[in-house]
């Protein structure tokens, strides 16, 4: 439902508002705090997703700002705090009491206001972008220059509408993020789904009936008596680096590949960068790829495969390696293998942490693979092609519904936030439900 009446404004990231709503400058609603001297206060820090909440709770590495607590502000729950990183992702919400870094600015209502309408005024895509124009500095993580925000203009709509507002977007938020929960734990069930389709294809083959034999691998177990086990270094002609250094990119060249190149099974080619001719020559003298090679990732996330389907000669970081195998090994069977729990079980043998970070090339020519003939493997490969797009049909599907789902909430909140579009007040809303 839409207002009757609009009436334009002198803010460029809103135009217009709803001739009853108020346009009223930062410096009139808020003012800042830097309380301090509370060191036994909890630690806080300001996350964009989660808001301001407690530094033990929050489940992920933050930086300290001062090991000096008497020098931290006070943030008391319900306060907004504008971070370093708020000019991407708007104002955050303070859920309790505690102490955060100085470098934040605390921002305290000076009239009454209902706090859940600004929560979500704050992290609207108009007010962000409003963000952007007010910051300071040019180092990555830019500060929001206060004495520039406060001088810009907020719609403000009748404190009842607020609430309405807030109480409207709170509960649509809250389906929207349980839709979205349920959707990504159907992605975690088809991912598994998956590996478990790849993991017997990849040990026992398409045959449920074939004969099996105890290689007395435990992390193995049984395999085809037809098939082979081998160390992979005994089935490749090269295992190689990429180069340890970090060379100047160029507008054109030698594609340079890097892990962040690897999307899926496929180079993302408009983000690789490039590099010239003599640095490429300098790069590769040993180390050049070719149709059928295998890039490999080895370091930070660790077993993104590709196979070389093209004929461009290219560089690659250390991040990456290359391989290349013997006849007798098909490229595409070698990257279901690397999907496979076999792998993993093999990297985490005989180790306390249950994930590798850093693969070295000493330990990817030590690992087993268990593999039958070409003939065998094509096969293998094509049902596990069917077979497994199904199931990516099915994680795509979810992976667009959850998009859908954050385009939706956004437009929602930017709409309902702005005045774009009218909501129930709460007796309305008691009545309609």
């Amino acid at each position: 439902m839409e207002y009757n009446e609009l009436k334009n404004t002198s803010a460029i990231w809103i135009p217009e508002i709803p001739k009853h709503w108020d346009l009223i400058k930062v410096r009139h609603l808020f003012k800042e705090s830097s309380i301090k001297g509370f060191p036994n206060e909890p630690l806080l820090v300001a996350s964009q997703k989660h808001g301001v909440v407690n530094k033990d709770v929050y489940g992920q590495r933050t930086m300290e700002a001062t090991k000096d607590f008497h020098n931290l502000k006070l943030v008391e729950k319900g306060d907004f705090v504008i971070s370093l990183r708020s000019f991407q992702g708007g104002i955050e919400y303070a859920h309790q009491r505690g102490i955060i870094s100085p470098a934040y600015t605390i921002l305290k209502e000076l009239k009454p206001i209902n706090k859940r309408y600004f929560k979500h005024l704050f992290k609207s895509k108009p007010f962000i972008s409003l963000m952007t124009l007010c910051v300071k500095g040019i180092r990555d993580g830019q500060n929001i220059d206060f004495p520039t925000f406060k001088g810009e203009f907020l719609p403000v709509p009748p404190i009842e509408e607020q609430e309405a507002i807030g109480a409207y977007l709170d509960k649509k938020t809250k389906k929207i993020k349980e839709f979205i929960k349920k959707k990504k734990r159907l992605i975690e069930l088809l991912e598994e789904e998956k590996r478990g389709i790849v993991n017997i294809a990849i040990s026992r083959g398409d045959n449920p009936n074939v004969k099996l034999i105890d290689t007395g691998i435990e992390w193995l177990g049984k395999v085809p008596s037809h098939w082979s086990v081998k160390k992979i270094k005994y089935i490749t002609t090269l295992i190689a680096d990429g180069t340890h250094q970090t060379p100047v990119y160029t507008e054109n060249g030698y594609p340079f590949l890097r892990i962040t190149d690897i999307n899926g099974d496929k180079i993302n080619w408009d983000e690789v960068r490039y590099i010239s001719e003599k640095e490429h020559k300098s790069l590769t003298k040993t180390r050049k790829g070719r149709k059928g090679d295998i890039l490999l990732s080895k370091n930070g996330t660790i077993g993104k495969v590709i196979e070389v389907t093209w004929d461009e000669e290219f560089s690659f970081f250390v991040s990456l390696c290359l391989i290349r195998f013997k006849k007798s090994i098909l490229p595409k069977y070698f990257s279901y293998f690397f999907k496979s729990d076999i792998v993993f079980d093999q990297l985490n043998e005989g180790s306390k942490t249950t994930s590798v970070t850093n693969l070295h090339l000493e330990k990817i020519k030590e690992l087993r693979i268990a593999y039958p003939e070409i003939t065998e493997q094509e096969k293998i490969c094509k049902y596990l092609d069917i077979e497994c797009g199904k199931v990516d049909v099915a994680i795509s599907k979810a992976k667009l519904e959850i998009e859908k789902a954050n385009e939706y909430q956004e437009s929602l909140i930017t709409q309902v936030v702005t005045g774009q579009l009218k909501v129930p007040t709460l007796k309305q809303e008691n009545v309609l439900s």
